[in-house]
């Protein structure tokens, strides 16, 4: 498996040069957005992207921005950028997990190989839906429609990554029902999740900010989630 360290200062990449090295990975190291771009454009592609944030040319946010509009390439954000909103930026561009820094190197491998179980895993047979599942559900002023993944508030589509339509549609299958964190990573990432369960309030706060109201996804304290309807 072949890795695309983007990582700016020369001790902290060649400190994770050696770390992944060790743990079995061909590394190639960069050290500017442009460089990056340029390697995840190339007939080469690595297998895996792992990104630092503050990067002297491009901002690395702009920089999986740029790498998720034209592939499907697995982006890791590796960032010393610890907030919340950061981390939902970084998610809602197409980032395919993020790990503050400092970290363990144990836990970045095992994010890489998840992150690329997700990528490998062949897509479900198509079986043929129900009607009543093929139907557009509506709970209030929220349409959801499962066959296009598309999802309107009060007739205004609004635009959702997949794990973030994910997400909304597995608690809307049980509108007011309280989901755990764990049971939506289950049901979501497949059980093929290695981090915190924050990347789940990580996405929530992405989807309440995208539907325009916090009440549509309320959340229980020491619990989890559940759709509400404002």
């Amino acid at each position: 498996m072949r890795i695309l360290l983007v990582e700016d200062d020369p001790s902290l990449a060649a400190s994770a040069v050696d770390g992944l090295r060790a743990q079995g990975f061909d590394v190639d190291h960069v050290g500017t957005g442009a460089a990056a771009l340029e390697a995840a454009a190339a007939p080469d592609l690595p297998d895996v992207v792992l990104l630092d944030l503050g990067l002297p040319d491009i901002d690395g946010q702009e920089v999986c921005r740029r790498i998720r509009s034209t592939s499907d390439l697995p982006v890791i954000v590796v960032s010393a950028r610890g907030d919340e909103a950061d981390r939902v930026i970084a998610l809602e561009l197409g980032a395919d997990d993020y790990l503050t820094k400092p970290y363990g190197m144990r836990e970045l491998a095992a994010r890489i190989r998840a992150v690329m179980r997700r990528a490998a895993a062949p897509a479900p047979a198509a079986q043929p839906a129900p009607a009543a599942a093929a139907a557009v559900q509506e709970i209030g002023r929220l349409a959801i429609d499962r066959r296009t993944q598309r999802v309107h508030v009060d007739g205004e589509e609004v635009s959702l990554t997949a794990k973030e339509f994910d997400v909304l549609a597995y608690l809307a299958e049980d509108p007011g029902a309280v989901r755990r964190r764990t049971e939506i990573l289950e049901h979501v990432w497949d059980g093929h999740w290695y981090g915190a369960t924050k990347t789940v309030d990580a996405h929530v706060a992405a989807i309440r900010k995208k539907l325009g109201d916090p009440a549509w996804v309320e959340a229980v304290r020491g619990v989890g989630f559940r759709l509400g309807s404002p």
